[in-house]
């Protein structure tokens, strides 16, 4: 090429419009676009007759498939999307083999995943699925009558219905079977003809809503990029490579929903172990311990209080073998994973959001915490911890703005003394591309140029941060701040108390003071005055913190995936209604 001519070549590529991202790789040997979806087929080639999915269906039966049986499964169903043109797939199912298989398949289709909460209102359903703009959903059917205000706007929108059943009528396995003929009378090309290697990694692969207790849901877009890293991410951290003596691979227990961030990633995680995953259709603890002790689990994902109870259920007892309990959604408490511990369930702290695929930090045990009393051992695991092995370091920070609805110039890192209190910001790999047609919020949720959690922290000295409270849940009483969750660390070392959560209430003086509201251990019994002389008499707790009110509940209100509703709480405390809609 003549000097003239590169110079000529050089203007023009600054003249037209820069070359897509995709293309920059056509022509690379050493990169690939990244798409958790090849995780299946991959796992059948490895090891087809490896176990894949073990399932007890709505009919009471035990169904288990082999990774060859559920890639082919996942391949038909994409299919059958390809087949009639579906490009947005909602779906509406609890932790089932269907619900695994649409996650590949509606990937493989080049489609997009919008799985979402069963336990929300119907019209909150209507609005994420007309929102996210699908054009099928897959429904379990036991969920059907959910879908009666969506159907009343969208007749036109086809279901999809799963029995979960072994019926030759379940009208899911016949799109599948649908597909799988189409897929033969098109040449029988099966997964090399779908799209495990995306064109794009940047473009969405699921729409994942939030839980929307104060506001409308929001939709955080997923991207295949980072779908792929999280899944490798939490394969390293809850080290789903390895398992106890009595399995051949990771026994994965799909207590966490499915729905939920999209499993944590975990349906693509467990997956790319070629680990078996054992779906449970909703949480019975009597059936969770059954199958600890009789299936070697080696793994599980759940929020504390789902933890909580399951060491309190009557079967609880001590594992022969270790299992790795992941635990996020709430901040755990030290006395928790000291329980958690005697029973052979290991902990493995993480934090995150649905705006971070789930986990983003891990509270990594450090061999040198081996030397330390027992107490401090448990207080240090139950910080939030460092960065994910994929992410950037968390931070946590006081921001330059005083309007939080304006971008901050900078944002300042508090000291890491464990004192100051700051805001946990994020930033890497595992961050949510954006809110889906929410451009106001997604300028808010990064403002500075960091994703914001709202969640109030200290940075301690070692590098970890640990969680006080939400923005919004942080006590203010005579101008003291209170964390309502170290609040509730301390009222749960009560040996009769189950469960505890603390919330605000007006005082006239004080401006408020704390209200705690608690469970107790079955058999046991609880005055909440004898509470109120146990917290004073207390020393690890000052005079201020300890609650001015205490209310005895038979239960607790929670989201799906175990998170206290405190705004049910705060409102309850300030004398509204005592009904519960998810």
């Amino acid at each position: 090429m003549s000097t003239a001519l590169k110079r000529l070549t050089s203007l023009a590529s600054q003249l037209v419009p820069s070359t897509p991202a995709p293309a920059i790789f056509e022509h690379r040997h050493n990169i690939h676009q990244l798409s958790p979806t090849l995780f299946l087929p991959r796992a059948a080639a490895i090891e087809p007759d490896a176990i894949a999915t073990y399932h007890t269906n709505a009919d009471r039966k035990v169904v288990k498939r082999t990774y060859q049986q559920t890639a082919d499964r996942a391949a038909g169903l994409a299919y059958y999307l390809r087949k009639h043109g579906y490009k947005r797939v909602g779906i509406l199912a609890p932790n089932t083999p269907a619900f695994l298989e649409s996650i590949y398949g509606i990937g493989a289709a080049s489609a997009v995943n919008v799985a979402i909460n069963y336990r929300l209102k119907k019209e909150d359903i209507s609005y994420i699925f007309d929102h996210a703009e699908v054009d099928l959903i897959i429904v379990d059917a036991e969920f059907q009558n959910l879908l009666t205000d969506y159907r009343a706007r969208h007749p036109s929108i086809p279901f999809l219905i799963d029995t979960d059943t072994d019926l030759p009528t379940n009208p899911y396995d016949l799109a599948v079977a649908e597909g799988q003929l189409h897929d033969q009378q098109t040449g029988s090309h099966g997964w090399a003809a779908l799209e495990t290697e995306t064109t794009n990694e940047e473009s969405m692969i699921a729409l994942s809503y939030t839980s929307g207790t104060t506001a409308k849901p929001k939709g955080v877009v997923y991207t295949h990029r980072s779908a792929y890293l999280g899944a490798i991410a939490n394969l390293i951290e809850s080290g789903l490579n390895t398992h106890n003596s009595k399995a051949d691979r990771c026994h994965y227990l799909w207590t966490l929903p499915m729905f939920h961030a999209m499993g944590w990633t975990f349906p693509w995680a467990v997956t790319a172990a070629r680990g078996t995953h054992y779906c449970l259709r909703k949480i019975e603890y009597p059936e969770i311990w059954r199958l600890l002790k009789e299936e070697a689990i080696s793994h599980f994902n759940a929020a504390p209080t789902v933890n909580t109870l399951l060491c309190a259920d009557p079967n609880a007892e001590k594992l022969p073998e270790p299992v790795r309990v992941t635990v996020a959604a709430s901040p755990p408490t030290a006395h928790l994973f000291e329980t958690m511990e005697s029973m052979n369930l290991h902990p493995v702290h993480v934090y995150g959001l649905t705006e971070t695929y789930g986990p983003i930090t891990k509270g990594y045990i450090l061999p040198s915490w081996s030397h330390s009393p027992p107490k401090q051992r448990f207080a240090n695991m139950a910080r939030q911890g460092h960065g994910h092995v994929l992410s950037t370091p968390a931070r946590v920070v006081r921001t330059s703005s005083e309007d939080p609805d304006q971008p901050a110039e900078e944002l300042i890192n508090v000291k890491q003394d464990g004192k100051e209190i700051g805001e946990i910001i994020l930033t890497g790999n595992l961050c949510a591309k954006e809110y889906y047609k929410d451009a106001a919020a997604t300028r808010k949720l990064f403002l500075g140029g960091a994703l914001h959690t709202g969640d109030l922290a200290v940075w301690h000295p070692d590098g970890a941060i640990q969680i006080l409270d939400r923005a919004k849940d942080i006590i203010i009483s005579g101008g003291e701040n209170i964390s309502s969750v170290a609040l509730e660390a301390l009222l749960v070392t009560h040996p009769d108390i189950l469960e505890a959560a603390c919330v605000g209430v007006p005082h006239e003086k004080w401006g408020e003071t704390p209200k705690a509201f608690v469970t107790v251990k079955q058999g046991k019994s609880m005055q909440a005055e004898d509470l109120v002389k146990w917290a004073k008499e207390h020393s690890a707790i000052s005079g201020f913190m300890v609650p001015r009110e205490v209310e005895v509940l038979q239960e607790l209100p929670k989201t799906s995936t175990g998170k206290l509703r405190k705004n049910i709480l705060r409102a309850w405390a300030k004398g509204g209604s005592r009904e519960v809609v998810e």
